[in-house]
Parts: C-alpha cells; structure tokens; sequence
C-alpha cells in the first residue's frame, strides 16, 4: 500500500508544472492582501468640523470664530462635532460685535452640528464616513464595519473546510474568489451604511473561504519540499504584495467607489487561472475518481518533460489519508487532561493576543503622522522580511524562543512610543513599523508551533479552536483602534502590554523544535511550571522514546 507522494514521487519536487502552480496559486491570493484592509481608505474619516450654512448671515470674524476649541493632546484644536449656537452668533454678528474682544467666546452656548459637516479632501476625495456623515454620534459605526467584516471572516472559516471537501478544492477557489470580487462590485452601488456593512460581511466570508482553498490546493498538489515554501512564504508574501498594491491604488484613485471598482480588476483577472490550475488530484481520489487523477498527473509529467509510468493510481493499491476513517475524537477532548486544557488555553490567548496587534496597527496607519499613502505602503513592505525572518528561525532555532523575542520586539516598541518627543514622529513611524515586523513574524510562527504541539488525533481541531481566536482579535482589533480617539497613545499601550505578556506566557509552553511530533494526547510535551501525576502508560512511552528517539522536523502543516 503505497501513499500519494510515493506514487508521484516520479514528478519530481520542483519541475515546471509545480512552479507554474506554486506561482499561479500564490498569485491568486493578492486580492485577499487588499480587500480586507481597503477599509483603511474605504472607511477614513478625514478632519471634519460643523458646517456653518451661508443662510447663518455671518460676518467674516464671526464665521472664523463659530467653531470652538477643545484640548487634544496637550493642544487647542478646533471641535470636530460641536458649533457656536448659530442663532445667538447671528445676533452678535448684526450688532457689529468682534469675537474675543467683545464677547467671552467660552461663556457661549453650543450645540450640535445641525446642518452637517465640512470633510476635508486633503487625503480622500471621499469615503463611506463622508458620505453618510459616520462622524460624532455615528462615529461607532465605522469599526462596527470592519467588525463584521472579520465576523464575515469567522463565518467563512467555519464553512470553507466543509464546502471544499465536498465540492472539491479548485470549485471551491474560484466560486469564493467569484463571491469576494462579485460582491465587492455591489458594494460600489451601496445606497446606505447598512448594505455597504452587509456586503462587507459577505466579501469576508468570500475572502477566508478562497484563501483555505488556495492553501490547501496548493499543499495538496505540490511535493514536501514545495509544499513547506508554499505555506510559509509563498501565499503570506504574496499576501504582503496585495497588501503593497492598496495604497498605490488608493493614491491615484481618492474616491471610494472608484477605488472599490478598481480594487476588484484584479480578483476578475483570476479568473483566467481556471485554465491553468488543476483540481486537486488527493481529492479526486478520495472521491474514487481515480482516472480524472491520473489525467492531471499525466498532463503534469508531460510539462516537466517525464515518462509516464504505465499505470500510476490502482484504486486496489493507492490509499489516501483523507479518504481514511475519521477518528473518533470531539472537540470536548482538547480539555481532557489537565496539560492539554492549558496549551488550548494558552493557545487562544496567543492567537488572539497576536491578531489584535496584527489587524490594530494595519488598520492604525491612517493615524500615524506623514503620508498615509506611504505609511500603509510600507506597513505591507515590512510584512516580506518577517515572514522570511519567520521561516528561516522556524528552519534553524527552537520555537518557544524565536517567538517570545519577536513578541517581546512587538511589544516593547509599542510601549516606547508614548516616550518619543512630539516632534521626533518619523521615529515614532519607524518604530511602529519594528512592532509590526515582531508581531507579523510571530503571527507567521504561530500556525506551525500550534500544530506541533497538539497530538495527531485533535491536530486540526486544536489549530481551528486557536485560528477562531485569531479571528475574534480581528473582530476586536477596530475597537483598539477607535480608543485613538481619546488617547493617541491609548491603543499602542494596551497592544502593547498585551504583547509582551502574551510574550512571557510563551516562554511556559513546551518547545517543540526537533521533537517527534505527538500522535496521541499522553504523548504531548508538557506546559512548564505545572506539576503532573504521569500514568503508568505515559512514563513507559516516555522511556520508549528515549531509548529509540526518532526526530522529526516539521516546518509547516
């Protein structure tokens, strides 16, 4: 009985039909780099103030002076939401009174902003904030979009496991890819802040669902050394690339329903990949549609220029892991025993931890001081050398410290930021860039370290109870964020405290690096500082393993 890579193994690792697809299928996640967070440019809410209709019969000194001036970082800066009540202005106006001089503006009565508000178009020609007025009382609507963008995301996560085992992975790819790119469209024709956020959510759902399919099509069709490139650089740099795209997007093109239509050309030129990318020959066999697999593995041996053994799959011989009997194994078991409820634990804490640091400071660029347009390029160009970082110290060092340091890097410049001097912020955006570059490394690092530490039996479930974690950061991640509002520095000292305690809580899971992976739960390393009672059948697989240790270096799942 011979496995699937042993009876492709002719196709050799890294021959021209597994570059065209490595290339092909990591090409087709760009679009997921900048539909998630074209919010940044989507959603920006510009510097606003409360229109002051001309029917008010103003002076001059009186218009210059209806605004009143509130303290924001130490500084007197005009009200975004609050006005001189017109009325009493008017009067003073009419009897040729001069604000300052004759009137004590602070002893005035205000009100809210009745006729509006006037959005500056320095940055953005518009958005949906200035569309729909989502400033002031409405200000909360803005991050409730992008939260249920990422609850799209959540959705998607849950059902684009069982939709591609069903209907196949290729199907799949391109009916989500079609969803994210279609839906996307209709949001240029939103009438309302409650279809443009519907839509959103539907596009989150598209984007997650095409992202799993890629990545499992992709390690699916590719060999073992193909296959560990692929997970770790080819589909998160090529993620970065989208990511790079926005803002050069964003910055030819500054309104918002221009901007959606052009962002979704790309996701229409995928398209164009159905002819070239393959069904996945594993799944094909799982569904005993052996002669189907073995036309695509025929076609792939004549584009690497390869004989083609006479028969490759013998439905009597070939067996396929997926095809193989499910064990009998629930969700109730990564609480069981006492080590493996605290690396779930510990786990969630983690994943969620790394994804509101993740999502906060991408969705925080517009805040930081310069060019937003360079300052969100650049947030996506540091992304290329943390996940190389990433892959190389997964390749060479232990795991609990390769993350713990590039947590600890995240989350110590965060905090240093509120001791920068106002007038140094270049430094503060380089700074805020090293943090991303810690937490995106460890972001990079946390899919492999979780898989190796759960056993064989509950290996998936134990990565898709922490990958919903993940996802629960990024529907929190906004609110972190918004808390800008009130505190500039507010946001960076919560991420990155939380950081760097997430940091610590590393350094207490068990290293994994170099250890055979675990097949059953007795077998799992164990969480430091907690005593145990070993069993007898733990102790005697203990001492099994030591006396015939048998090393294995997983580098991605």
């Amino acid at each position: 009985m011979r496995d699937y890579d042993e009876v492709t193994a002719f196709l050799g690792e890294w021959g021209p039909f597994q570059r065209l697809i490595f290339f092909l299928l990591s090409a087709s996640i760009i679009p997921n780099g900048f539909n998630g967070l074209s919010a940044v440019f989507l959603i920006g809410t510009p510097e606003h103030y409360c229109r002051v209709p001309d029917s008010a019969n103003l002076s001059s000194a009186w218009r210059n002076h209806s605004i009143p001036l509130r303290l924001q970082d130490g500084q007197e800066v005009p009200h975004n939401c609050r006005r001189y009540r017109l009325a009493t202005l008017a009067n003073f106006s009419a009897l040729g009174l001069v604000p300052g001089r004759d009137v004590n503006l602070t002893q005035l009565e205000q009100e809210r902003c009745l006729d509006g508000w006037d959005f500056s178009q320095d940055v953005y020609l518009s958005t949906i904030v200035t569309e729909w007025n989502l400033v002031c009382e409405d200000d909360w609507k803005a991050p409730l979009t992008i939260s249920l963008f990422f609850v799209g995301v959540l959705v998607g996560s849950f059902i684009s496991g069982q939709l591609s085992d069903r209907f196949g992975r290729k199907n799949v790819l391109f009916a989500t890819m079609g969803v994210q790119t279609g839906f996307s469209f209709l949001q240029v024709f939103s009438t309302n802040f409650e279809m443009f956020t519907v839509l959103f959510f539907i596009v989150g759902m598209g984007q997650i669902s095409n992202y799993v399919a890629a990545f499992v099509l992709g390690t699916e069709i590719l060999g073992k050394s193909a296959r560990i490139i692929f997970s770790t650089l080819g589909v998160c740099i090529f993620y970065s690339f989208g990511y790079m795209l926005l803002p050069l997007f964003a910055y030819f093109i500054r309104d918002w329903r221009m901007l959606l239509l052009a962002l979704t050309v790309p996701g229409v030129l995928c398209a164009v990949l159905w002819w070239f990318i393959p069904e996945s020959p594993r799944w094909l066999i799982s569904q005993g549609r052996f002669k189907e697999a073995e036309a695509i593995i025929r076609k792939a041996a004549r584009f690497n220029g390869i004989a083609v053994p006479s028969t490759i799959f013998d439905p009597t011989e070939t067996q396929d892991l997926s095809s193989q009997k499910q064990q009998s194994h629930s969700i109730l078991d990564l609480l069981r025993t006492q080590n493996i409820r605290m690396v779930t634990v510990m786990s969630i804490i983690l994943w969620m931890t790394i994804s509101v640091g993740y999502f906060g400071l991408s969705l925080d660029t517009p805040n930081l001081h310069g060019d937003i347009y360079v300052n969100c390029f650049l947030s996506g160009v540091v992304e290329v050398p943390a996940y190389t970082v990433a892959w190389v110290l997964l390749q060479y060092l232990p795991r609990r410290y390769s993350m713990a340091t590039a947590l600890f890097l995240g989350g110590s410049v965060l905090l240093f930021l509120q001791l920068v001097p106002p007038d140094l912020y270049y430094l503060t955006t380089v700074l805020v860039m090293v943090g991303k570059f810690g937490i995106t490394a460890a972001f990079s690092m946390i899919y492999v370290y979780t898989a190796e530490l759960y056993p064989t039996v509950v290996r998936n479930m134990g990565v898709g109870v922490s990958s919903t974690a993940s996802r629960l950061g990024s529907i929190l991640s906004p609110y972190f964020v918004y808390l800008g509002a009130y505190d500039r520095f507010l946001p960076y000292i919560l991420m990155g405290s939380l950081t760097i305690l997430t940091a610590i809580l590393t350094l207490f899971l068990p290293e994994s690096f170099n250890i055979p992976l675990p097949d059953t739960i007795d077998q799992m390393l164990r969480v430091k500082g907690i005593k145990y009672r070993q069993s007898p059948t733990h102790t005697r697989v203990l001492k099994d393993e030591e006396e015939s240790p048998t090393i294995l270096k997983s580098t991605a799942f």
